[in-house]
């Protein structure tokens, strides 16, 4: 299967600044590209690559004074095997003395995600009873998509995962961050991820397309894809970035006074 992944970013600026972006597929998915990539910056200026502490692909872009407007745009095409996400209904629950050092970081508090105080307390009265492993990272999944309204229209970059826990609605952020916070208090490694996620065997959904998130848990001595907000397994799921939370990955992060303008995303399986 070739999957069409793209986007056209538009920012308005108000002064001299610098622009960090992560665009670039993960590099664990580059092999599977027709071509490489090469991310369009309009007006061109000079930009930094390099990789974060997580591995993932960013870039620098030094906006000078005078330039009012910075626009990131490009399209690539990847192949993709077309399978749903794999289940491994056997995949086992690690002690945590028992793990490798470095899921440790994912663990652990990070900006949305409260893996203390309340989301502690409630995730073992709740799911304590469950089968560790597989059964129970599904049993959260379970109850973050019933327990949460999606609705575009109730984003909140600055809700947490308990601020979604409380106020029962938000987008795919936050359906991950409370997953995957629920799953840190119990003592199972999980990171977020962002990345593409078209729609590829199912209904087109309702509204303009955008970028995804969705969780990896370590299990059964690997990381496997879990999806709160979806909650099944999906075809065509194109990692960006993953880290501890979205703070860690964001699409774009502007240093200085700036307005969104044009956000369109493409993903689409080519047919033919």
């Amino acid at each position: 299967m070739l999957i069409r992944i793209g986007y056209d970013i538009e920012l308005g600026l108000a002064g001299p600044t610098a622009v960090i972006f992560l665009l670039r597929v993960h590099p664990d998915r580059e092999r599977d590209l027709v071509a490489p990539e090469h991310p369009v910056v309009d007006p061109p200026l000079w930009t930094d690559t390099y990789l974060d502490v997580f591995g993932n692909r960013c870039a620098r872009v030094r906006v000078p004074a005078g330039v009012q407007r910075l626009r990131l745009h490009h399209e690539a095409l990847i192949h993709d095997p077309g399978w749903a996400d794999p289940v491994d209904t056997c995949a086992w629950q690690h002690a945590v003395e028992e793990l490798p050092p470095e899921t440790l970081a994912f663990l652990l508090p990070s900006r949305y995600c409260e893996v203390d105080g309340e989301l502690l307390a409630f995730a073992w009265r709740t799911f304590g009873h469950t089968q560790p492993g597989w059964a129970r990272v599904q049993a959260v999944c379970d109850f973050v998509h019933h327990h949460l309204r999606f609705d575009y229209q109730c984003a909140s970059p600055g809700r947490t995962a308990l601020g979604a826990f409380r106020e029962q609605v938000g987008v795919c952020r936050d359906f991950t961050h409370l997953a995957l916070t629920l799953c840190r208090c119990l003592n199972i490694p999980a990171r977020y991820v962002t990345g593409y996620l078209g729609d590829i065997g199912v209904p087109p959904a309702p509204y303009p397309m955008d970028f995804s998130a969705w969780f990896e848990v370590f299990l059964g001595g690997r990381w496997h894809t879990f999806d709160a907000r979806h909650n099944r397994p999906r075809i065509g799921r194109v990692v960006i970035a993953h880290g501890r939370d979205a703070a860690d990955v964001p699409i774009t992060m502007v240093f200085g006074n700036h307005t969104l303008q044009r956000f369109d995303v493409v993903t689409e399986e080519v047919r033919g």
